[in-house]
């Protein structure tokens, strides 16, 4: 079976001509000529640039400030091996209630005893004391127990054990109130003293200012009693 090729009809615009010319004889030129006319024109004619058509821009949307980025929060350094005893704290050796303190441990227990002795002292002697003496006399012994309860701390922070008071049984004799006042004068004299020599040996810096402390509250107590010694003496 043979398939024929057709060639594609061609516009015959004379038949529009025609048509217009029987429609609208009065019409110069006929439609058909001008616009062939025109068509001629315009092949002829260089092509005009289409005008483009504006674009309305889209509403712009208001961009999301950033916020602001966390700070980073630095990562703590990783001790090396065989540093751990470099970190804060962690020191074998510190440099307060360490091994110099360490050289004065016997005199640190000494005083614990000393002020536990003369708490004693100090209670035995409030109950036959006058009734103005006996807060005065109280008061200094509560001082005393705090005393040997610090002294103890610092026992424990240069040993990390417990400190372990002797106990003592024997009976008290305090004996008359002006000599007895008179012998506790010189017992809290002599512990500021000794306080105040420990302090200036003491190579551990906490542990002299602790026996300073102690120095203080020491010559302050000699102080009441000698105020306590003076008043009965002018009573008798």
């Amino acid at each position: 079976m043979e398939h024929t090729t057709q060639t594609p009809e061609v516009y015959d615009f004379r038949q529009y001509d025609r048509i217009w010319q029987r429609v609208a004889p009065n019409l110069e030129p006929y439609p058909g000529m001008a616009a062939a006319s025109a068509r001629s024109e315009a092949a002829s004619l260089p092509t005009a640039p289409v005008p483009a058509v504006p674009t309305v821009p889209a509403p712009a949307v208001p961009a999301v400030p950033a916020l602001p980025a966390a700070p980073e929060t630095p990562a703590a350094p990783v001790p090396a091996a065989g540093q751990e005893g470099l970190l804060p704290g962690a020191e074998r050796n510190p440099c307060c209630m360490g091994t110099e303190a360490a050289e004065m441990l016997d005199v640190v227990s000494g005083y614990i005893e000393a002020a536990l002795s003369d708490r004693r002292y100090l209670l035995a002697l409030a109950r036959q004391a006058p009734s103005w003496a006996r807060k005065p006399l109280r008061d200094m012994a509560a001082d005393l127990q705090e005393q040997a309860r610090r002294l103890m701390t610092a026992y424990y922070l240069i040993t990390g054990r417990r400190y372990r008071p002797s106990v003592s049984t024997e009976r008290i004799y305090t004996g008359r109130w002006c000599p007895a006042l008179r012998e506790r004068y010189h017992a809290a004299a002599c512990g500021g003293f000794n306080y105040a020599r420990s302090a200036e040996d003491a190579i551990d810096p906490c542990l002299s200012r602790l026996f300073e402390e102690m120095s203080a509250e020491s010559y302050r107590h000699a102080e009441e009693l000698m105020g306590l010694l003076q008043r009965s003496l002018q009573s008798t």
